[in-house]
């Protein structure tokens, strides 16, 4: 094993360990009332699950309107679905690289580009990146600022600063000029030529896709509040805060490149929020059965994937 591949298992080891240390010390003094509070799968679970499933198919969908309008070329849908849930299933692998690697891969076998399908694939992460923390962290000040709890939400939201840093970068790649620069950086010396104009967004087709990416987003908030509502009783004037939450603590999970699918820190930042609208012991209930029930919706993003995987056989495709 390499040493990089050593220090990334190692890190990988730190952050699960002190994230799982936290989040089981505060699950330990709250164990009794944990244990009281009442679970049951109904009508809300099982269509959050189908939500959850639902946003990745929306997610493959606009990252494929994406690739055909940058390539002009045509995604077949299903070729964009079936791409998107295999990479999606892959977020297991920490870093992102079994996600690009499969798309990579795919466009290989179908003639496309590859680094247009690299480019894509840091446009779809960064309007996902943006299109999660921006309009959440908006969102959850605005509430707490009219709702009188302004002060408990500035020191919450205080320990999110790292995360709103590391967008900085992000909001570069929206600029096709410098993204299209940085590319070059890198395309000159592994490609020995710079990358064509047209591989990039234009400011408004840029501003077209961040608010189209914003959907997944919004049936994720959606699915969040389901759960909330199939076992507990809060004020529904929170539960856009707590869809905002979700979203924030996904987005996070993300940024956690170490930690495979950010097992543990979407967990930790769910139960850290939440707990504002909620006794800690349901917010840790809570973070747990979102957990469970997005791992459910992943296993129908692999029977979705399955399906059109055996279509594509039948159809004699290359896959």
């Amino acid at each position: 094993m390499t040493r990089k591949r050593l220090l990334r298992l190692g890190a990988t080891i730190v952050v699960l360990g002190l994230v799982g240390y936290f989040f089981a010390r505060s699950l330990a003094a709250n164990w009794d009332a944990v244990r009281e509070i009442e679970i049951e799968i109904n009508c809300y679970s099982v269509a959050a699950v189908v939500l959850f499933a639902v946003a990745v198919l929306v997610s493959g969908l606009l990252w494929g309107s994406m690739l055909s309008h940058l390539g002009r070329l045509r995604v077949p849908v299903t070729d964009a679905i079936r791409v998107q849930c295999a990479s999606w299933l892959l977020k297991y692998v920490p870093g992102q690289v079994g996600s690009v690697a499969n798309k990579v891969m795919w466009a290989h076998q179908r003639g496309i580009s590859r680094t247009l399908v690299v480019i894509t694939f840091v446009y779809e992460n960064v309007f996902l990146l943006l299109g999660s923390v921006v309009p959440t962290v908006v969102i959850l000040l605005v509430h707490d600022a009219v709702s009188g709890t302004a002060g408990a939400s500035s020191t919450a939201l205080g320990s999110l600063i790292p995360v709103l840093l590391a967008l900085v970068p992000l909001l570069l790649v929206t600029d096709r000029r410098l993204f299209r620069w940085a590319v070059n950086l890198v395309a000159r010396r592994a490609l020995k030529r710079d990358v064509p104009h047209e591989y990039f967004l234009g400011s408004l087709p840029a501003i077209g896709y961040q608010l189209m990416f914003l959907v997944p987003r919004l049936i994720n908030g959606l699915g969040f509040v389901l759960i909330v509502a199939s076992f507990l009783d809060v004020p529904e004037s929170s539960y856009v805060p707590l869809a905002a939450i979700y979203v924030l603590a996904g987005a996070i999970g993300i940024l956690a490149v170490f930690v495979p699918s950010g097992l543990g820190v979407r967990e930790s930042v769910i139960v850290l929020l939440a707990s504002r609208y909620m006794p800690v012991e349901q917010a840790i209930v809570l973070s747990l059965l979102a957990r469970l029930y997005s791992t459910v919706g992943d296993i129908l993003v692999a029977l979705v994937y399955g399906g059109l995987k055996i279509r594509e056989v039948k159809e004699g495709r290359p896959s």
